[in-house]
């Protein structure tokens, strides 16, 4: 239903809540006409943070403590000059020696970060025949050319493929039969001659398939530029409507609901535009900064909802689609706290809330008296299990819910009452439901994978509780699972609580502490990261790496209480759970002290950034992507995106208390002279999301404060956004270079 796109958060991850927030290369992004529906939080998001893994040894010789080859080189980094900036709050003064970096059109700032990506490259220099090893390595283990698995709406098969030697997806169609002829509705590889980054934003087909409504980024800023095609005369239409955020299609096929954003890049006002007719009606406008809005069709087609929401409270209002010029009713409006999501099935309109249900439930209401006094309950809570969405079809509803820091799938039968839930043979893994835009079905289509089993695409017979593999995702160079091994232990943290932690390895590791381990964690805005598969990793895994993901708490492997447990005045327990992740790992002898490699993106760069701060002495290496580090700063500057929005996640520094707790682990403001291990900083200068500032700054007083000789490194990727490079060529070089940094780190260097 209505996504969260916009959070400093994890690539692939289901999103519960109505909320915007930072997120690592993450983004909810439409494929062909697949329902922005399952209420709202059970939406899977793209892109985002491309899980940039150590690497080392088992089959390659080595002395885990080899001086990295880069130490030697005799490159000199850039001094960042100082103009300090001083700021009273409380009565307590910061100065800020680099405040001067925020002005982006200074050639003085694009000279500095052009100065760092010279030193980086001379650093890394001795590696650049490792990192094309590296990458060919990379690209060997992919087919290129490929199709994704066909799905049907309306009288069309939608799908993608790719092709050897392009950056990007070709969107396609076949009328009735997958014998037909195939129709490319958009090919972004055109789209993207002539620019340095392309993005996908909305992908949207009218219900008749005669209109395609899309938007692109080409910046890598995230504002997208909507544009209608009419597939009839396969030319683009010349409504001129700019950029927007979310839009639906209404059903008499003209009619389109869109989303703008005011100059912080908050979603504020709802139109409705008729296809032709330029003089578009304004709905809506949110005046409270707190919120966001965003508009998304119900999973019958037979609403378009306007959804209206802070991180922590929600309000939605509904407009049957097939009378587009009515006006949208208030459901429930907002009350602090209360957060739901709506749906439609049958003249019932479908709830999942919070209210009295700290980890959601399901209530039905008719549509005709939708007064909360005739809820009726479907799904009851459950203390430990969490609701994070439904998807909802004629005869059926599939429950997504989270047990254990796992995720399960189960399926409601309207017509007997019984329930049943898809088992899955893997005691680590991740499970979503996949595009499923027809309502009148028995088949359910799932996505599952571990960090052993490539992606796959699994349809449920819903009727007969039979899972067919449609697709599994090919991993070329005679990949073999039966050589790894994942489990999941758990970590007692400073104050008792078990924290779970997710583990892969080759099965020839030995537990005698010397092995290399990468430590990958996030913990912000109640987010799961997934137990995802990744081909890259297989070179890590294939010399020895052990790969570890930590749960901690401020994500939503528990549930709501999980997310509470690391945000806002509870912030530190995210910190300290990693480091006893870490110390965990250590005793249990996966790996030892100097042998762990730590790595967290956006958010999760924050909890790399206090968790050094705190614990310099236990890590090997780091590496921040897009980090989330200048907190108080940036908190306090209301005019940049997400940052209103944030209050309820990090806290409002202009409120004494929250300040205070905010100073105790900004990791920027608690930068100290002592010694810190080699850091490796990527980002890019068109983030919207964690501005290029923030690692810049980081980095100069990182440099002029720590006492060590160690490295430290800034990337700056100067075409991309918070994703980092758009086209999937360049980003598997990024990868490579990341790999090539990290195994440096372990003496590995062919």
């Amino acid at each position: 239903m209505s996504p969260r796109s916009w959070v400093r958060g994890p690539e692939s991850v289901v999103l519960s809540s109505w909320s915007w927030v930072r997120s690592p290369k993450s983004e909810v992004r439409s494929n062909e006409s697949t329902r922005l529906v399952s209420t709202h939080c059970s939406l899977l998001k793209k892109v985002a943070m491309k899980q940039f893994l150590l690497v080392s040894l088992l089959t390659i010789a080595f002395n885990p403590m080899t001086e990295s080859q880069l130490k030697i080189n005799s490159a000199v980094p850039p001094v960042a000059k100082k103009i300090a900036k001083a700021d009273t709050l409380h009565g307590d003064v910061r100065v800020d020696n680099y405040f001067w970096f925020k002005e982006k059109t200074n050639p003085e700032v694009i000279a500095y970060l052009d100065a760092e990506n010279q030193y980086t490259e001379s650093v890394m220099k001795p590696t650049e025949d490792f990192q094309a090893t590296l990458y060919k390595e990379i690209l060997g283990r992919i087919k290129q050319t490929d199709l994704s698995v066909p799905y049907k709406y309306g009288g069309y098969w939608y799908y993608t493929k790719t092709e050897e030697g392009k950056q990007y997806q070709i969107y396609c169609r076949k009328h009735e039969s997958l014998d037909a002829p195939e129709q490319i509705t958009l090919d972004l590889n055109e789209l993207a001659i002539g620019h340095k980054f392309l993005g996908l934003g909305l992908y949207r087909i009218s219900d008749d398939g005669k209109l395609l409504v899309y938007s692109l980024d080409t910046t890598g800023f995230r504002q997208y530029q909507l544009h209608i095609k009419d597939f009839q005369t396969g030319k683009v239409l010349p409504d001129s409507i700019g950029q927007v955020n979310s839009a639906e299609w209404a059903a008499d096929n003209k009619t389109l609901f869109y989303v703008k954003e005011d100059d912080a890049k908050r979603a504020y006002r709802l139109y409705r535009h008729v296809v032709g007719n330029n003089d578009d009606d304004l709905l809506y406008e949110e005046k409270d900064e707190l919120y966001r809005i965003g508009v998304y069709r119900s999973s019958d087609y037979k609403y378009i909802f306007l959804a209206s929401g802070s991180s922590i409270t929600s309000e939605v209002r509904y407009l049957p689609s097939d009378t587009p010029t009515d006006a949208f009713k208030m459901l429930l409006a907002r009350e602090v706290d209360h957060e739901y999501s709506v749906d439609h099935r049958e003249g019932l309109f479908y709830i999942r809330t919070n209210k009295y249900a700290k980890n959601f439930r399901l209530v039905t209401v008719p549509v005709e008296n939708p007064e909360p006094k005739n809820w009726k309950e479907l799904l009851p809570h459950h203390p430990a299990v969490k609701l994070e969405g439904v998807d909802l079809f004629k005869n059926h509803a599939v429950f997504s819910e989270r047990e254990n820091a796992l995720n399960v799938l189960r399926v409601w039968d309207f017509r007997t009452g019984k329930m049943q839930a898809i088992a899955f043979p893997e005691p680590v893994y991740s499970a979503f439901g996949s595009n499923n835009p027809e309502f009148n079905t028995m088949k359910f289509r799932y996505s599952y994978q571990s960090f052993i089993t490539p992606s796959s695409v699994f349809e449920y017979d819903m009727d007969s509780g039979k899972s067919t593999l449609l697709k599994q995702t090919e991993v070329l160079g005679g990949y073999d699972p039966n050589q790894y091994l994942s489990e999941r232990i758990s970590a007692k943290a400073s104050d008792g609580t078990m924290i779970p932690v997710s583990i892969v390895y080759k099965k020839a590791m030995k537990r005698d502490g010397l092995s290399p381990m990468l430590l990958y964690g996030y913990g912000s805005y109640g987010i799961s990261i997934p137990v995802s598969f990744s081909s890259p990793r297989l070179s890590l895994l294939d010399r020895g790496i052990v790969y570890a993901l930590a749960h901690i708490r401020g994500g939503g492997d528990l549930g709501e209480q999980w997310r509470d447990g690391g945000k806002m005045m509870k912030k530190t327990n995210t910190f300290t759970d990693f480091i006893a992740c870490a110390e965990h790992l250590i005793k249990e002898k996966y790996t030892s002290k100097d042998r762990i490699a730590i790595e967290g993106g956006s958010a999760g760069g924050l909890l790399i950034g206090a968790t050094l701060n705190m614990r310099p002495d236990l890590f090997k290496a780091a590496h921040f992507a897009v980090p989330f580090v200048d907190v108080i700063n940036t908190m306090l500057d209301t005019s940049l995106p997400l940052t209103v929005g944030e209050f309820s996640e990090w806290g409002n520094p202009n409120v004494k208390a929250e300040y205070d707790y905010m100073k105790t682990y900004c990791p920027y403001t608690n930068i100290a002279s002592k010694a810190y291990p080699d850091i490796l900083i990527t980002t890019s200068l068109n983030d919207s999301q964690v501005m290029y500032w923030e690692p810049a700054k980081y980095t100069a007083k990182m440099r002029a404060t720590k006492t060590d000789k160690n490295l430290l490194l800034l990337k700056v990727n100067m075409g991309a956004g918070h994703g980092g490079a758009s086209g999937r060529y360049d980003a598997y070089k990024e990868q490579a270079f990341v790999f090539a940094f990290l195994l440096n780190e372990f003496g590995i260097t062919k």
